[in-house]
C-alpha cells in the first residue's frame, strides 16, 4: 500500500506501508511513546500493545508505518475487534513532521485498509487534549458516540469516543 498526498508537498515522497521489520516495530513503539509521555502517563494497556505490535497483525489487524525517505515519521494500528469491526489505535506523527498532512494520509490509509478487509465500522478512543487529532477524525467523517456504544476501553485518559461507518460513501 503506497500513498502520496499532493496536498502536503513538503513531505517529499511519503510512503505508507504495513509494518514488516523489527525496525518498523521499534518505530511504532518510539513514535507512540513520544506522544503518550508528552501528554499523559504510559498505561499498562499501552505497554502491552507497544511491546508486541506483531500481535495486532497476528490477530487480523494491521500496523501501518509512514516513511519519508528512510525516516519513519508516523504510524497507525487497526486492531481487529470482531467481524467487520476495527479499532483505530496508536496513531502518531513525529513532532518534527506534524502539520504536513501525514496524520490525514495515515488515517485515509487505515480506512482504505479496513474497507479492503470488508469492515463495516472503525471506532476509536482519544482525549480532548489532542484537539488536532479529534478535529482530523471529525473532518474525515468520524462521529462522536457515547462510550457505552463501544467495547470497554482500557485507557484512563480516554474521554472522546468516535465511530466511522464504512458502509457510507467515502469522505
Amino acid at each position: 500500500m503506497t500513498q502520496t498526498d499532493s496536498l502536503a508537498p513538503d513531505t517529499g515522497s511519503l510512503v505508507v506501508a504495513p509494518m514488516s521489520t523489527a525496525a518498523d516495530a521499534r518505530a511504532f513503539k518510539d513514535l507512540n511513546l513520544e506522544w503518550i509521555t508528552a501528554f499523559f502517563t504510559l498505561e499498562p494497556a499501552d505497554s502491552v500493545t507497544l511491546d508486541n505490535p506483531q500481535h495486532i497483525v497476528e490477530e487480523g489487524g494491521q500496523v501501518l508505518i509512514a516513511r519519508d525517505g528512510t525516516d519513519a515519521v508516523g504510524c497507525v494500528a487497526l486492531v481487529a475487534e470482531g467481524p467487520g469491526v476495527f479499532e483505530l489505535s496508536k496513531m502518531a506523527v513525529s513532532p518534527r513532521f506534524q502539520g504536513r498532512g501525514i496524520g490525514r494520509i495515515l488515517l485515509r490509509a487505515a480506512l482504505d485498509h479496513a474497507r479492503e478487509q470488508r469492515a463495516t465500522s472503525v471506532f476509536l478512543a482519544s482525549n480532548a487534549t489532542l484537539a488536532s487529532a479529534v478535529h482530523l477524525y471529525e473532518s474525515l467523517g468520524f462521529v462522536h458516540v457515547p462510550a457505552t456504544e463501544l467495547r470497554p476501553i482500557p485507557y484512563d485518559r480516554a474521554d472522546v469516543f468516535m465511530r466511522y461507518d464504512l458502509t457510507a460513501p467515502a469522505s
